[in-house]
C-alpha cells in the first residue's frame, strides 16, 4: 500500500478542507495510526495554529504533537528558495516527514493554501514537495463560480502540468461545483478519458454545499476580532450574507433575509433596536446577528433596555472600523470548518461519503506501488539506510578541503565514523581555518603504532612478487595503501578517494591484495543515476574498457547485486546497437554471447539482449521492436558493451537530463573501495561515503554467520 497522499489544490476556495476530513476519515477505518503532515504552512501570526492542522489534530489525532505536523512556513520557503537554498529547503522538509512517516502507518498531507499573489510559486513547490516525498496526488479543482468549459480546461492543464512534473495522480475531486447534473456527468466522463497506465483517472464531483462555505458569527467575530457585547450563547449561528442599513427602519425592514447579519454604524441606536425586534417577530426573518461600526459605546438607557429582556436574542459586535472598511475586512473572510463545529464537521463528512466512491478509492490506494524516486529522495533514504549502522570508512586524502567539508557534515549526520589519513599538524591548521571544530580521528601514517604491522602483511602478501621488506615499509607510507590495508586489516570497513588522486592511484592497492571476492572474474563499476523520478544504474563507465562476453556476463550479475543493495529492483539490459535479431556483426554476437553466459549463470534475474538503448528504456518501442519483454521498456540496469560507450553515454545523460550521477561505485571486491572524481563536490563526496556504508554493512551481513 501506498504510504502517504497529497491533497492539491491551485487555488483559494477549493474547499479542500472537507475533502482532508473525508480522506481522513476513510484512512481511519482501514489503519490505526494515520498522521496528517502540511510541509508548508502560511506564515503564521502570532501564536495562531495553521487551521487545517489544528481541525484535524483535534478531531481526529489529538495526540500528535502540533510541532510534528509542519515543516516551515511560506516565507520561509519563499526566502530559502530567494538565496539559492532550494536544496536545503527540500532536504529539510523530506527529514521532517520522514521522522513523522518512521511512526505513523500512513501520512496524509495537504498542500499550500494558495493565498499568497504567485500562485505559480506555490504550484512548483507543492510539486517539488509531494515528488521529493514520493506521495501521489490527490487533486482538487475549484469550480467554484465557474462555467463548465472553464472548469474543465483548468482540470486537464493542471493534470497536464503534473503529467510533466511526473507526479502520479490517483484521484482528482471537482470541489464547490454549481453545475448542473449533466454538466457534471460530461465533466466527469471528459476526465476520464486520462489514465494512470491502463487505469482510468478517478474523478468526484462534490456539488457546493453553502453550510459548509458560510461562516459562522463566531468566524465573523474572529476575523474582525469584534467586541461580543450580547449573545455569546447564539455565536455559532450561520452568516447567510451581509445587509448594510443605513435607511430608515421602515424602508430597512423590507430587506431584511434569512440568515442575514446586518451592519450599521454603532450611533444608530434605532436599527440596533429594529433588529432586536424583529429577531422577537414571528413575522420577521430571522437574522443572525449585527455589527456595529465605528466603535461607538452603547447608551447606558440602551443597554438597561437590551438587559431588561433578558439581554439580546442574537449576538451583537462592535469592532472599531468604520461600516466601508468592515465590509471590505469581511470580503477576505472565507468559510471555514472550525475544529468543535460538529455541524460542519459531520456535513462535511457525509458530503464525501455520498459524493466520493471511497470503496475504489480505497482499493487504489491500496495496490498503488510506485517506483518513482527523485535523487533527493535517494540521496535521503541512503543516508538514512548509512547512519542505520555506522561504518567506519577511511579517507586517505585528510589535507584536501572538500574532504574536511564533507567529514564534518557526515560526523554531524552520524552518517559514519570518519577516519582521516595525512599530516595532523596540517589537517588541524586546515580545520580550525574552515572553521570545522568536529572530534574525527586523524592517523598519520609515518606515526602510526600500526605501521610495522601493517608493512609485514604487505611483505608477505606481496613477497612472491619481490617486494622487499624495505620497500613494504616505504608503500605503506602512501596514504592510498595505507587506507586500504586498514580495510583489509578491518580496522576500517570501507574507503573512499581519488579527489585528489587518479582513479589507477586509488583503486590498484585493492586491486593487489582486497582482491575480488568469490564468483567475480573482475572488479567493476556502475554509475547511479538520478533521473527527476528514478534512478538507475549504468555499468561498467570506469573500470573495464573491452570486455569479454564472460566478463561483461560477470559486470551484468555483479551490477545487478549491487542495484538490490540500493533499493533497485534490477532488470537488466544488455545494450547494443541492434535490439533482438535484428543486427549482425562482431560487436552483437560478443553481447549475444554475454546475454547467454549471463542467463546460465543466474537463471533468475530478468535480463535481455542485446537491447538498444530506446527498446530498454522507452515502453512504446519496446512494444514494437520487442513485444512481450519483461526487460525490455521496464530495464533499470544498463550494461554497455564497453567502456567507451558507457563512459560516453553516462556523461550525455548527466549533461542532457539534468540527472545526478553517482558513482562510480566499485563491485566484484572483498571490501568496499570507491573512487572520487577530481571534480568533485562536497555532496559527491558524502554521498560516495554513504555508499561506501551501505555496501560495507551489507557485506557485513553476508559474512555473519548463521545462527
Amino acid at each position: 500500500m501506498a504510504k502517504n497522499l497529497y491533497v492539491m489544490t491551485t487555488e483559494i476556495k477549493s474547499g479542500k478542507s472537507s475533502v482532508i476530513l473525508g480522506m481522513m476519515q476513510l484512512l481511519l477505518r482501514h489503519l490505526r495510526n494515520v498522521a496528517f503532515f502540511r510541509p508548508v504552512i502560511s506564515t503564521p501570526q502570532s501564536s495562531e495554529y495553521d487551521h487545517s492542522i489544528n481541525l484535524i489534530l483535534k478531531h481526529f489525532t489529538p495526540t500528535m504533537p502540533y510541532e510534528d505536523a509542519y515543516a516551515c512556513t511560506l516565507q520561509d520557503a519563499r526566502n530559502q528558495i530567494n538565496t539559492d537554498r532550494r536544496e536545503l529547503m527540500l532536504e529539510n522538509i523530506v527529514s521532517k516527514y520522514k521522522h513523522v512517516e518512521s511512526k505513523y502507518d500512513f501520512v496524509l498531507c495537504e498542500g499550500t493554501d494558495f493565498t499568497s499573489k504567485d500562485p505559480a510559486f506555490e504550484f512548483d513547490l507543492n510539486c517539488a514537495v509531494a515528488a521529493n516525498i514520493g506521495s501521489p496526488i490527490l487533486l482538487v479543482i475549484s469550480a467554484l463560480e465557474k462555467s463548465f468549459e472553464e472548469v474543465k480546461d483548468s482540470a486537464q492543464l493542471t493534470l497536464d502540468q503534473l503529467n510533466e512534473k511526473g507526479l502520479d495522480v490517483i484521484a482528482c475531486i471537482v470541489n464547490r461545483s454549481r453545475l448542473t447534473k449533466q454538466e457534471e456527468d460530461d465533466l466527469t466522463a471528459c476526465l476520464k478519458s486520462r489514465k494512470i497506465g491502463a487505469t482510468p483517472l478517478l474523478v468526484s464531483v462534490l456539488p457546493e454545499d453553502f453550510t459548509l462555505a458560510k461562516p459562522t458569527v463566531l468566524e465573523v467575530q474572529q476575523h474582525l476580532k469584534a467586541d461580543v457585547l450580547y449573545g455569546h450563547e447564539r455565536i455559532d449561528s450561520l452568516v447567510d450574507g451581509y445587509l448594510i442599513a443605513a435607511m430608515q427602519m421602515g424602508n430597512f425592514f423590507e430587506y431584511l433575509a434569512p440568515g442575514c447579519m446586518i451592519l450599521t454604524p454603532g450611533d444608530r441606536v434605532d436599527i440596533l433596536l429594529g433588529s432586536l425586534a424583529a429577531r422577537f417577530s414571528s413575522s420577521c426573518p430571522d437574522i443572525s446577528g449585527i455589527i456595529l461600526t465605528g466603535g461607538f459605546s452603547l447608551p447606558a438607557s440602551v443597554r438597561r433596555l437590551i438587559d431588561g429582556w433578558s439581554g439580546a436574542p442574537l449576538p451583537v459586535l462592535s469592532v472599531p472600523y468604520h461600516t466601508y472598511e468592515t465590509i471590505e475586512r469581511l470580503s477576505l473572510l472565507q468559510g471555514k470548518i472550525e475544529p468543535g463545529d460538529e455541524v460542519k464537521i459531520n456535513t462535511a463528512l457525509g458530503h464525501f461519503e455520498a459524493c466520493v466512491d471511497t470503496r475504489e478509492l480505497s482499493s487504489r490506494l491500496v495496490n498503488l506501488r510506485s517506483a518513482k524516486i527523485t535523487p533527493k529522495m535517494f540521496e535521503y533514504n541512503l543516508i538514512e539506510r548509512a547512519a542505520s549502522q555506522k561504518m567506519r570508512i577511511v579517507l586517505p586524502e585528510g589535507g584536501e578541503e572538500r574532504i574536511l567539508k564533507a567529514a564534518n557534515i557526515l560526523v554531524r549526520r552520524n552518517v559514519a565514523d570518519i577516519i582521516l589519513l595525512g599530516r595532523i599538524s596540517e589537517i588541524q591548521t586546515k580545520m580550525s581555518e574552515l572553521g570545522l571544530d568536529v572530534n574525527i580521528p586523524v592517523i598519520q601514517p609515518d606515526q602510526a603504532p600500526m605501521l610495522e604491522d601493517y608493512a609485514h602483511t604487505y611483505y608477505e602478501l606481496r613477497k612472491a612478487k619481490g617486494i622487499s621488506i624495505e620497500r613494504a615499509r616505504d608503500t605503506m607510507l602512501d596514504p592510498s595503501f595505507f587506507g586500504t590495508m586498514m580495510v583489509y586489516r578491518g580496522d576500517a570497513d570501507g574507503m573512499v578517494s581519488g579527489s585528489v588522486n587518479t582513479t589507477a592511484h586509488t583503486i590498484r592497492p585493492a586491486f593487489e591484495f582486497i582482491k575480488t571476492r568469490p564468483g567475480a572474474s573482475i572488479v567493476s563499476s556502475i554509475f547511479l543515476m538520478c533521473l527527476k523520478d528514478r534512478v538507475l544504474a549504468f555499468g561498467d563507465c570506469a573500470v573495464n574498457p573491452n570486455p569479454t562476453a564472460a566478463e561483461l556476463a560477470d559486470i551484468a550479475i555483479n551490477a545487478a547485486e549491487t542495484s538490490r543493495i540500493f533499493g533497485i529492483d534490477p532488470k537488466v539490459a544488455m545494450l547494443s546497437y541492434s535490439t533482438g535479431s535484428s543486427g549482425k556483426g562482431g560487436d552483437v554476437d560478443l553481447v549475444v554471447e554475454a546475454t547467454r553466459i549471463a542467463k546460465e549463470r543466474d537463471p533468475a534475474l530478468l535480463l535481455e539482449g542485446p537491447l538498444q538503448y530506446d527498446a530498454a528504456i522507452d515502453p512504446e518501442v519496446a512494444r514494437i521492436k520487442l513485444p512481450n519483454s519483461r526487460v525490455a521498456g521496464h530495464a533499470t540496469v544498463f550494461i554497455f558493451p564497453d567502456l567507451n560507450t558507457g563512459n560516453n553515454t553516462y556523461k550525455a545523460v548527466q549533461r542532457a537530463a539534468g540527472a545526478v550521477a553517482i558513482g562510480p561505485v566499485l563491485q566484484g571486491l572483498n571490501k568496499p573501495v570507491n573512487d572520487l572524481s577530481r571534480g568533485c563536490t562536497v555532496p559527491d563526496i558524502v554521498n560516495t561515503v554513504a555508499i561506501t556504508a551501505v555496501q560495507a554493512q551489507s557485506i557485513k551481513k553476508t559474512q555473519r554467520p548463521s545462527a
